[in-house]
């Protein structure tokens, strides 16, 4: 890819409003789902990890789900559930005037959907790897089961919970399938690099080839400079 890229066609893209625009809404909105889906998933994971209760087996395969389906799939399931005349959008809308469908807010929500799964397995084991011994120890120490939690899980558990922001970022920054599905593609809005990357490809495969290499660089750099700072030990 680096060798096929002119670097005339990297400098264009580089100065190219609407790749700028595309670039900081991937990165921003794989941000903000990375940390939506750790305010769910880890108390999730824990819950699967620590707590053996009715239903856990139902629970982790709904989790795993999105996993397996097709992006495409994804994305419809989405509006199924969240558009306008959806499960929980339609009377989402009634109450508040809000729909996620073609705004940002949709784009991140989209996102989680597809990213959470990654993030939950990952921490369940993670915390499983760590073992319940500390957590019994604390216990017989006076210590509650939220300071237990706070104090000695997750410190214990942080490399891989580390690990597993990264992996659920990543996995948000190259969605594309349930986005385009669910949110469109317009500019500054829902247009994140994957689909600005989709459209340049039917029209200009040189543009394409440069979004592509910027892409993969912000992603290198990004995870290479996670890896230095958190991932080290894990």
């Amino acid at each position: 890819m680096v060798a096929a890229t002119d670097p005339r066609g990297l400098a264009d893209a580089l100065a190219s409003e609407a790749a700028r625009d595309a670039l900081w809404l991937s990165v921003s909105t794989s941000t903000a789902a990375m940390l939506v889906s750790l305010v769910i998933g880890l108390p999730l994971a824990w819950l699967l990890a620590r707590v053996d209760f009715p239903g856990s087996r139902l629970v982790r395969a709904l989790v795993i789900v999105p996993m397996v389906l097709p992006p495409v799939v994804a994305g419809i399931a989405l509006r199924s559930a969240f558009g306008r005349s959806g499960l929980i959008g339609e009377p989402l809308l009634d109450l508040t005037g809000f729909a996620f469908p073609y705004t940002t807010s949709g784009v991140v929500l989209a996102h989680v959907f597809v990213a959470l799964p990654f993030l939950v397995i990952s921490i369940e084991g993670a915390l499983r790897s760590t073992g319940s011994g500390y957590d019994g120890a604390a216990a017989t120490l006076g210590a509650s089961r939220w300071t237990t939690f706070r104090r000695v899980t997750v410190p214990l558990a942080l490399p891989g919970i580390a690990a597993a922001m990264v992996l659920a970022w990543a996995r948000s920054l190259g969605e594309f399938g349930a986005t385009i599905t669910f949110n469109g593609n317009y500019p500054g809005t829902t247009q994140t690099m994957p689909t600005l990357i989709y459209v340049a490809r039917q029209s200009d495969a040189d543009a394409a080839l440069a979004l592509s290499l910027i892409m993969l660089l912000v992603s290198v750099g990004v995870l290479v400079a996670l890896r230095d700072r958190w991932l080290v030990t894990a």
